[in-house]
């Protein structure tokens, strides 16, 4: 199991009416005060994440929403900002009350299903008002769900039966992430790291995918040989090693190809990210798309994170002056960052380009292309659209296509 990320926790959404206890809830789920809590209508305004460690779940982000009877101008927004936190998560809690199930909670109900996002219901306030068999009844039929009662006033009473409900729906792949890299290695393999010191680097640490594939390897009982791409080929010549697989930053790909004997299988850190966590079969077919484009098309480059861009960003330098040199064609590019909506809408693109993804979550991730996807629009992958214009994508992509051998620890 891969190390997780600030924002790579699996995230639980509570949703309901203003008033039904979705901030109480959190607290007592918990044992603490991290969520504002009044007897006022609309306390919670925008959707405000907490990471909490919760007994027998492990962590997890909970993120209080603004009530989705909210009322007015404001509240509108409000209620649109919730609504776009349903891309975030990998389980809705639906927060009841007062024995009312209506037309709101239906709505969030077949939203929910449009989005294939798991959820459970949860009865607050069942000390003062417990759910009558009636309504109980109709909201099965009307969900096709049972629902659990819950006092956040009496929480020790309920928590242990709440935490069984969300431990049960929430989804296997969220709670436990695919290992980037146990299927290519055996115990005892060696990993040879190729990792550029350079102005993107960050001062005194690695990025992320990097800790995250150290973690792998050691998780899979094997030794990470970590070298700056310039001392490659010295140490393959000097220690007679043959490491099991190679795995490089993308953007030094062309000297590692060079570096690594062709008998060795060698990946990027992104591509071992995008295997992962995004849609790997779409970025194999989408890649080739980058030889089609023509005179005046647009591609889209998302990232997952917001970070300092430096005059040769990766994202906003670099691939965009790739892709043009590869095409010879006048092309147009659009970056984002985060999690934030398309500057345009979708159609206007003839590419997208997803990051590896390192500080999202899988579902978020996925989420992030249903569009492109929907609309026939090709995606690939940061380090397979590198691999490619660079004459180098099916060497890149061997070690996840079953075409090349493993190769042994030693010469």
């Amino acid at each position: 199991m891969t190390a997780k990320g600030r924002d790579t926790k699996p995230h639980v959404g509570i949703y309901g009416r203003r008033n039904v206890g979705k901030s109480s809830l959190i607290n007592a789920l918990v044992g603490q005060d991290i969520a504002i809590v009044s007897d006022i209508a609309g306390t919670t305004t925008d959707p405000v994440k907490k990471s909490i460690e919760v007994h027998g779940l492990g962590p997890l982000i909970f993120i209080d929403t603004a009530g989705i009877d909210d009322t007015g101008e404001l509240g509108q927004l409000r209620i649109k900002k919730s609504m776009a936190a349903l891309k975030l998560i990998d389980l809705a809690i639906l927060v009841l009350s007062d024995n009312r199930f209506d037309s709101f909670e239906a709505e969030l109900v077949k939203e929910f299903g449009v989005l294939d996002i798991p959820f459970i219901l949860v009865h607050n306030k069942s000390d003062v008002n417990p759910l009558t068999p009636s309504i109980r009844e109709e909201i099965r039929n009307r969900t096709g769900k049972e629902i659990t009662e819950y006092s956040a006033l009496h929480s020790e009473e309920y928590n242990s039966e709440l935490l069984r409900v969300i431990k049960n729906a929430m989804p296997a792949t969220a709670m436990k992430s695919r290992g980037l890299i146990g299927d290519l290695v055996s115990q005892g393999d060696i990993v040879l790291l190729i990792t550029p010191i350079d102005i993107e680097a960050p001062e005194g640490r690695l990025i992320l995918p990097q800790v995250q594939v150290i973690r792998d390897i050691l998780d899979n009982d094997c030794t990470a040989i970590v070298l700056k791409e310039r001392e490659v080929d010295a140490f393959l010549r000097r220690t007679g090693i043959k490491p099991a697989l190679a795995i490089t930053d993308s953007q030094v790909f062309l000297k590692a190809d060079a570096s690594i004997p062709r008998d060795i299988p060698l990946t990027s850190f992104s591509i071992v990210l995008a295997r992962q966590k995004g849609d790997f079969e779409e970025y194999l077919k989408g890649t080739p798309k980058i030889g089609e484009l023509k005179d005046g098309d647009r591609i889209l480059l998302l990232e997952s994170c917001t970070h300092n861009v430096s005059c040769d960003d990766i994202g906003r330098v670099k691939i965009p002056r790739w892709i043009t040199n590869f095409t010879g064609k006048n092309l147009e590019f659009d970056n984002v960052a985060g999690l934030d909506s398309f500057p345009r809408p979708i159609e206007d693109y003839a590419l997208v380009i997803q990051c590896g993804g390192c500080m999202v979550t899988h579902r978020q991730l996925v989420n992030r292309l249903k569009e492109p996807k929907k609309h026939s629009i090709p995606v690939t992958n940061y380090g397979m659209a590198i691999a490619y214009v660079h004459g180098i994508f099916n060497r890149a992509t061997e070690p996840f296509t079953g075409k090349t051998e493993k190769a042994g620890d030693l010469l």
